[in-house]
Parts: C-alpha cells; structure tokens; sequence
C-alpha cells in the first residue's frame, strides 16, 4: 500500500541511519506528528530471543510513571461480596456468573481490561474462547486475577501495563499521547526500557534488544540509541 505525500514529506525529516538519544527522538516524534487528532506515542523493539521458544519468552509488567493519557476501562468478575470493592475501586462493569453467561450467550465484549478473583476462574472457562483471542481472559501472570481486587484495580488505574513479545519478537507499548510533556514522554519510556532489560531471558544470547524506534500514530518511525540509555 503505497504511503501518503505527507508521510513522505515527514519521513525526510529522519535519517535512517541515525540514531537518536530518547530526548532527540520524542522531538522527532513531537514534530513528525501532525495528525488532527491526539494520537498516541509508541515504542517497538526488536529483540535477539527465539520466540518459538518457551524459555525466551518476554512478559513485563510494570506501572507507567506518568499517565499514558488512556481511560481504561475495567470489567471485573467477582462474587457477590466482593462487588462494592470492585466498583469503589473504580471498575466500570462489576458482576459475576451472570455477566459470564450474558458474555458468553452475545458474545459482546464491551471493556478495555478483565480482571478476576480466584474463585471465579473456573466460572469463567466458558467465555474463554471468547476473551482469549482478544488477549483479554484474565491470567495470573498479568496481574488480573487476585483476592485483592481493591490493589488490582487501583494499580491498572494508575497505569499499569503487560508487555509481551509477539510472534517475531517484537515488542510494543503505548508511551503516551502526543500531547504529553516531552519529559513525561520521556520518563515513561526510560521506564519500560528498564523493564524489559531487566526482563531478559537467561537463555537468549547475543544482543537482546537489537532495534528500538520511537512512533506517532501515523508518523515515521525513529530510531533510538539504546546503548545511551
């Protein structure tokens, strides 16, 4: 699909064979963005795993400093005593089997983010195939399924977010809106870098993140010099 004139023009601005330090790129990123609407600033990194492996699997999760600008909004499937919790805590949607049998009958999904308590799991089995595909069943591992739902969804709230490698191995995460203070933009960034260094297989050898860039929605990509950061 051929691109724009006006992607075209932006990407003679970014020299391909330059890298950039965060600062220069979230500049870069600033000034190539030039969408009507306030599009969102992501990250993509290419890493040195094997993706068909099991063991150089990468799972992050990790709490934005700043607010990425996104409302999400929260189902949680809990019991009956545990819905006021729920619903204090700032989740949008509140029920139990109920809701599992409504989801389950239509088919429609209305929500950003599911979360469970423990009990409800086995429950929830029935809408599996349908929340899975869509990488919304709820899943220990992402930190959406506790006892604690008051914690659980507080910290989705405050902007927590699970970054896993997809099936080329890459990355990508969502840093904020273009509108954001470029040293918000920044520090969200340094933040999930952080995280996934730290997230490195012990198997995976060689360099581990190869390529990282910088993007707006619908906006050249930049790359970084991860070296530097």
């Amino acid at each position: 699909m051929p691109r724009s004139k006006r992607y075209s023009e932006l990407k003679k601005l970014i020299d391909p064979k330059k890298v950039h330090s965060a600062a220069e790129a979230i500049e870069l990123v600033k000034k190539t963005s030039t969408t009507k609407f306030n599009g969102s600033v992501e990250t993509h990194f290419n890493l040195g795993i094997d993706p068909k492996k099991g063991d150089q699997q990468v799972r992050v999760t990790l709490i934005l400093p700043q607010s990425i600008g996104k409302s999400v909004k929260i189902a949680a499937f809990v019991p009956a005593d545990k819905e006021k919790e729920a619903t204090d805590a700032g989740a949008e949607i509140v029920g139990g089997e109920e809701m599992v049998a409504q989801i389950a009958s239509s088919g429609k999904i209305d929500f950003d983010i599911a979360v469970a308590t423990p009990d409800m799991m086995p429950k929830m089995a029935k809408v599996a195939k349908i929340l899975g595909p869509k990488g919304l069943m709820p899943n220990p591992k992402t930190d959406t399924v506790s006892a604690n739902v008051k914690k659980m969804i507080e910290e989705l709230k405050r902007g927590k977010v699970t970054l896993k490698n997809d099936a080329t191995g890459n990355l990508h995460q969502v840093i904020g809106k273009t509108s954001l203070e470029a040293d918000k933009l920044e520090e969200n960034f340094k933040a999930v870098i952080d995280a996934v260094r730290k997230a490195k297989p012990a198997s995976s050898k060689g360099v581990y993140i190869k390529k990282a860039v910088l993007t707006s929605t619908m906006g050249p990509a930049v790359p970084i010099d991860v070296t530097k950061i």
